[in-house]
């Protein structure tokens, strides 16, 4: 029987928090043999994860975490290292925004034997044109470093075969920033199994969007950096 952890990062997210249990923990109560919805709440300043513990006396079937904050993509590779751990047979990642839908889900769960990964490919984003432009240029700044085309690099709507990802993961420095983007290049650079399948991406729910344009740019230039040094250690 395959057991699934949700794993869903979160940075000062009270406003959305209680939205984002309710959408997604039906998913692995329905699923059973186990599963959890696991969010990490990545040192918040405000009451995400006392509004989580709350949750959490009542829902056997989700695990609230906190850590130290160390950043987004940090915070999903904690949450992975967790759930493998935890004897998970899939990963499902999505974000803390409310932008994705619970209800796009299942067509993932339905081809989890057929991929070692399920990924969204976002289209028609209503999420703003920085991050399109984002997004675009990280396509063409994986294609120049690792000489791999990404469909949609960073999507926060994932599927992935522990079995798989296990191996992989370990080829990812600790608290590596961009971690889904990396995984996203891994698998295709080894020419894993990979479906990308259509997803909505609304605006954000609620709450303030904590990366800008100036974070952005500053990101990617580290980014550039150590693609060009992961790249020399992933054959």
């Amino acid at each position: 029987m395959d057991k699934l952890y949700i794993v869903i990062p979160a940075y000062n997210e009270e406003e959305n928090i209680k939205a984002v249990i309710d959408d997604w923990y039906p998913i692995v109560e329905k699923i059973g043999n186990g599963s959890k919805l696991v969010i990490i709440d990545d040192g918040s300043k405000d009451s995400t994860y006392e509004i989580m513990k709350q949750y959490a006396e009542k829902l056997e079937a989700f695990e609230p975490v906190t850590k130290p904050n160390g950043g987004h993509g940090a915070t999903i590779l904690y949450g992975y290292h967790y759930a493998i751990a935890a004897g998970a047979d899939y990963i499902f990642q999505t974000d803390s925004d409310g932008q994705t839908l619970p209800d796009e889900f299942w067509p993932f769960w339905e081809q989890r034997n057929a991929y070692d990964m399920v990924i969204g490919h976002r289209k028609g984003r209503q999420d703003g044109l920085s991050r399109v432009f984002v997004t675009k240029t990280l396509k063409m700044v994986l294609r120049l470093s690792f000489h791999v085309n990404v469909t949609d690099a960073n999507t926060p709507f994932r599927l992935m075969k522990v079995n798989t990802l296990k191996e992989q993961i370990k080829l990812i420095p600790k608290d590596y920033n961009l971690s889904n983007v990396i995984i996203s290049v891994i698998y295709a650079k080894k020419k894993l199994s990979v479906k990308y399948l259509p997803v909505t991406f609304r605006p954000r729910q609620g709450g303030v969007n904590s990366i800008n344009m100036k974070k952005i740019i500053k990101i990617g230039k580290q980014a550039y950096k150590d693609f060009r040094k992961i790249n020399q250690y992933i054959k």
